[in-house]
């Protein structure tokens, strides 16, 4: 090694800061235990440099260029190793960022809720983004080496851990609380409400770790495709019940189906289908009429039902009573009357 490699060694040893490569990283761990005296210590405007011995907090410094020496600066005195001759200090120094922080990721399940309005069972999501910034670093890094998380990757996964399981838990708590409708709530109608109650929530949560949470961005709650297929297919159908005179409105939808399906029967060409064609013609008039003239003439007598419409009924008013919109005595007085029509 010449004299210039000893030069540049010993530079490099004395000068102690955070690089460029992980000037975004929350936490940063100096990777060398072993500090020269007199070394110079140089922290950002953005962050403080905290230094412990053996897992405990021994002090931090603040912005600025810092020349490590223990006649000085008393804290140092508890580093000091005695067996090189008092000129080494052995300790792990931290820089932790201070600014805030914006655009972190998240996204959890927040697990399987009942549906208030069908009784339906759906999973539901949330993702979207945070912005945080640390309130108390020696809080911080003293909880992150309790978790055996003093890198920046360590941080992050743990962090937003934290974050999540408080989403989690708080925003079905909340949803079961408040008994919304499932398809409000991912419609974004109740997003304010679960935003503000969620921020609450999450910063009790994590503020004894020296950390606050700012706000949240794109916060977005949502199920699956197929979930909510299911829902809007029960919520329409509960709401012919509700706003169409009960089980007559019920029957009515029932009816409409048929003829959209006798519809797209028409829809079929080529010879093969001719028959099959013909047949959904003939169905789809014979219902249109049934349906107009229960429609034209509410007092009039009920034209009679086909066997294909009863049994479809049938299978839909089980579908209500397995999601609780019809209680089992009313399925089987309605049941009973349809089988008396066969």
């Amino acid at each position: 090694m010449g004299i210039l490699d000893f030069i540049k060694g010993g530079v490099g040893e004395l000068a102690i800061a955070r690089p460029d490569s992980a000037k975004d990283q929350w936490v940063y761990k100096h990777p060398d235990q072993t500090i020269p005296m007199k070394a110079q210590l140089t922290v950002d405007s953005d962050e403080v440099a905290l230094f412990f011995k053996d897992g405990k907090y021994v002090g931090s410094f603040s912005a600025g260029r810092h020349t490590l020496d223990a006649s000085n600066i008393p804290f140092l005195g508890q580093l000091i190793d005695k067996f090189t001759g008092g000129n080494v200090f052995i300790c792990e120094v931290f820089f932790v960022t201070t600014r805030e922080l914006a655009s972190i990721k998240f996204g959890t399940s927040i697990g399987d809720i009942q549906d208030p309005q069908t009784q339906l069972r759906v999973r539901l999501m949330v993702h979207g983004d945070f912005s945080a910034r640390v309130i108390d670093p020696s809080k911080l890094v003293i909880g992150l080496v309790g978790q055996r998380a003093t890198t920046n990757e360590g941080f992050l996964g743990w962090f937003k851990s934290q974050v999540q399981k408080v989403m989690k838990d708080g925003i079905a708590e909340l949803i079961v609380k408040q008994s919304w409708p499932l398809m409000k709530v991912t419609s974004g109608a109740y997003t304010d409400e679960i935003e503000v109650s969620t921020l609450e929530g999450v910063r009790r949560h994590i503020e004894p770790y020296g950390v606050e949470i700012i706000r949240f961005g794109d916060f977005t709650i949502s199920m699956d495709q197929a979930d909510k297929d299911r829902l809007d297919k029960l919520v329409e159908r509960f709401a012919y019940v509700n706003a169409s005179g009960g089980m007559a409105g019920y029957q009515q939808l029932a009816q409409a189906e048929m003829m959209m399906g006798a519809a797209e029967g028409m829809k079929l060409g080529g010879d093969a289908g001719g028959a099959f064609q013909g047949a959904g013609i003939g169905m789809g008039f014979a219902m249109a009429g049934q349906m107009a003239g229960q429609m034209g003439q509410a007092n009039a007598q009920k034209a009679p039902e086909s066997r294909d419409a009863i049994m479809s009924t049938l299978k839909q008013l089980g579908e209500l009573k397995a999601a609780g919109i019809l209680t089992d005595a009313e399925f089987e007085t309605k049941k009973k009357e349809l089988l008396a029509k066969l």
